[in-house]
């Protein structure tokens, strides 16, 4: 595969992971391998980083999809070089403990020896045999046979030899054992990939070997880790979205007629009211009302719902939460500022009263919202729905979602799933959409397009 080959389809592959990469920002990636040594790798790795990663949170899938399409080596194992110790494929495993102890203990981080020695160890292995002229590779059999975590106490008696222990000096060594460990997984897991995609072809490894951006994750995918990440970017949506919904209503409507003003400027003229004034408007601060579907088929969604709520406070005079599966309960209560989002989760399902038979029904959802807590929705009320409008073939209920949406100023629903899916099997999406303006809303990049809209 030639140069030009490779960066087409590296460039390529970017894009489809969701790295944002311009026809312009592809060509100066080009016109930086004209001022570089191309034989020196992480040179290449530089100049792609620096005209192509637009943001700290792509570097990750960047390098992953670097190494595949620049991989270190292309076949089999590079020379072990002379401080690569015993010979990889003929040594017993007690002597490549050894030598992994010494790469693990190594305070300068030795990268070329690290790497040469886990695509050794790859190579002894890694491989699995996978059918007649097949062979498969994998992680966990090398680092199942080095175990380098079992090294941790051997090595930490070496390093602090007539040193207290439970000191600063400990706390350094364990993280510096604790950094390249982590660095020698990567290492393994990067050859992995590499061999992977020479037996099966780098395209096809590729769209598999990188989870999306932060911005481009699935809400129905999210784990409590991509949870943590989310906290970052969903207050300054927060902000976004309170400061789109305070200008709809300053710029849609006026203040009331100034008559006494009115009228003593009409006397210039004659007594004819040629020129209008109006009272300037009150301050207005939207009040917001959420209404989330927490059933299981939503449920990382609706994680991300207590996300926006939390945020969403700081920002709207009041905010009321309510949830419901087959029926409805106020939440509002469990959105405590700084309360962890997962355990929030935990204690709403057990102690809201969400629940009937356990079956989704927004119909009687609905119904039940406008008995209990209609008066929650007035004409300072924003109102927002989440969820994926699907409500096992029970009756919608839209003449009473009607009166709710037409009593609030404005009524907005986000759904997580892709249009392409809606009113499939029990989906009512498009019948509820002709009451309130319905939105995919599948990731943050999509939350974000929503509140520019919104102007």
């Amino acid at each position: 595969m030639s140069l030009l080959d490779r960066h087409v389809g590296f460039v390529h592959a970017l894009r489809e992971a969701g790295l944002p990469v311009s026809l312009a920002e592809g060509l100066d990636a080009v016109r930086a391998m004209e001022v570089i040594d191309l034989t020196e790798r992480e040179s290449l790795r530089a100049a792609y980083a620096a005209t192509l990663v637009k943001r700290p949170s792509y570097r990750p899938g960047f390098d992953t999809l670097f190494d595949l399409w620049f991989p270190a080596s292309t076949t089999g194992l590079s020379g072990p070089g002379p401080a690569a110790g015993p010979d990889p494929q003929s040594a017993e495993l007690p002597e490549l403990r050894d030598r992994l102890a010494e790469l693990l203990a190594d305070a300068g981080e030795a990268t070329a020896e690290m790497n040469a020695f886990a695509r050794a160890m790859v190579e002894r292995f890694g491989r699995q045999p996978a059918g007649p002229g097949r062979q498969n590779w994998f992680s966990y059999p090398v680092m199942r046979a080095l175990s380098p975590e079992t090294l941790m106490a051997r090595l930490l008696a070496e390093i602090l030899t007539g040193q207290e222990r439970g000191g600063m000096a400990e706390k350094v060594a364990r993280q510096r054992i604790t950094r390249n460990m982590k660095r020698f997984e990567e290492a393994v897991s990067t050859d992995v990939r590499r061999r992977i995609a020479e037996d099966s072809g780098i395209e096809r490894i590729a769209r598999s070997a990188v989870r999306p951006p932060l911005e481009h994750l699935d809400f129905l995918r999210i784990t409590r880790e991509d949870l943590a990440r989310l906290r970052r970017e969903v207050h300054p949506l927060a902000r976004r979205l309170a400061a789109r919904l305070t200008v709809k209503h300053r710029l849609g409507h006026r203040g009331r007629l100034d008559f006494r003003r009115t009228v003593r400027a009409s006397l210039s003229t004659g007594g004819v009211p040629l020129t209008t004034f109006n009272r300037p408007r009150r301050p207005h601060k939207p009040e917001l009302v959420i209404l989330c579907d927490t059933s299981d088929s939503v449920a990382s969604f609706a994680h991300f719902t207590l996300l926006l709520t939390y945020a969403l406070r700081e920002q709207f005079t009041k905010v009321r939460a309510f949830g419901f599966v087959d029926t409805v309960d106020e939440i509002t209560k469990f959105f405590v500022p700084g309360a962890d989002v997962a355990e929030a989760m935990t204690r709403l399902t057990k102690e809201a009263d969400m629940v009937r038979f356990g079956r989704t029904n927004y119909g009687h959802a609905f119904e039940r919202f406008a008995e209990r807590y209609g008066d929650a929705v007035g004409p300072k009320t924003s109102l927002l729905i989440l969820g994926d409008a699907r409500s096992n073939y029970q009756p919608p209920a839209l003449e009473t979602l009607k009166r709710l949406s037409s009593g609030a100023r404005h009524a907005y629903w986000l759904n997580p799933e892709p249009v392409a899916q809606w009113d499939s099997g029990d989906s009512v999406a498009t019948a509820y959409g002709t009451v309130v303006p319905m939105y995919e809303c599948r990731n943050v990049a999509q939350l974000a397009a929503f509140i520019e809209d919104l102007a």
